[in-house]
């Protein structure tokens, strides 16, 4: 049996997921980026052969996404608004829109029942609305990464964050502390500016249900609640959402090597 991997070179993590024939992931992995991206492309590949015992031998094609896409060895490169595209309908058949909260970007995108990208917009300019702003506010707030979603839920007085540069989010919280705010009600402030910036994002590209979210940040449940709030509607959300850059990358390159004919475009 041929297997296929996908590499997806994020700001903060490496993620790889290999498929088999039928589409299934037999492996994956998640490495820190770091400072030497080639190096640590390779790890995350290598770590995914391991834990799901897959001989390198059997890895027809490799396709490589994500920011440093460019700097990892690999046969082919798709861009990461393809991948996320592609493995997001792979995991919800009904998705039309996808968002994907990434360590440095944001990317809102539509897209078509085969999972081709029919539109799509950017935040990439600065850090506001990404899982680097809510690394900075964690730390200011003094609570761990994975703590700030459950604290958020807790919350029954939001307070209120204007600003969406990190930098001055950041003092706008410190002010907030000074002035006895409940952390959780911070937190639930954070995660509530947060969601109206991205909901500009998705507005850009129509909204159109199903909504997949995507990238790290899916696993923080004060975002989730967020923007489903705002939206009032109810996000696929899978366990595998930090991979599915990955997944679409692997898949990709099962179809090209198939010559499936399926490959969105």
């Amino acid at each position: 049996m041929s297997h296929f991997a996908g590499v997806d070179i994020g700001s903060l993590a490496i993620k790889c997921v290999i498929v088999n024939d039928a589409m299934d992931i037999v492996a994956k992995a998640v490495v820190p980026t770091g400072a030497r991206v080639a190096q640590a492309g390779e790890a995350a590949l290598r770590a995914a052969l391991e834990s799901g015992g897959v001989d390198p031998v059997s890895i027809a094609l490799t396709i490589a996404t994500g920011y440093g896409r460019k700097r990892v060895a690999a046969d082919a490169r798709v861009t990461e608004i393809t991948c996320h595209a592609r493995g997001a309908v792979h995991l919800f058949p009904g998705t039309r829109t996808v968002l994907d909260i990434g360590g440095q970007d944001t990317k809102a995108i539509r897209v078509g029942a085969k999972g081709e990208v029919a539109n799509f917009a950017m935040n990439d300019k600065c850090a506001a609305g990404t899982g680097r702003f809510l690394e900075v506010m964690a730390r200011a707030l003094e609570v761990d990464l994975e703590d700030l979603g459950p604290l958020s839920r807790e919350s029954t007085k939001p307070q209120t964050i204007s600003s969406f540069c990190t930098v001055f989010g950041e003092s706008e919280v410190v002010s907030h502390i000074a002035d006895g705010a409940e952390i959780k009600d911070i937190a639930r402030g954070l995660h509530a500016a947060i969601a109206q910036r991205v909901i500009g994002l998705l507005k850009r590209v129509g909204i159109e249900a199903e909504l997949t979210m995507s990238g790290g940040v899916a696993r923080n449940v004060g975002m989730r609640d967020a923007i489903e709030r705002e939206l009032g509607l109810t996000l696929n959300v899978s366990d595998e959402s930090q991979i599915i850059g990955a997944l679409g990358a692997a898949l990709i390159a099962r179809q090209r090597y198939l010559n499936t004919g399926e490959e969105p475009r």
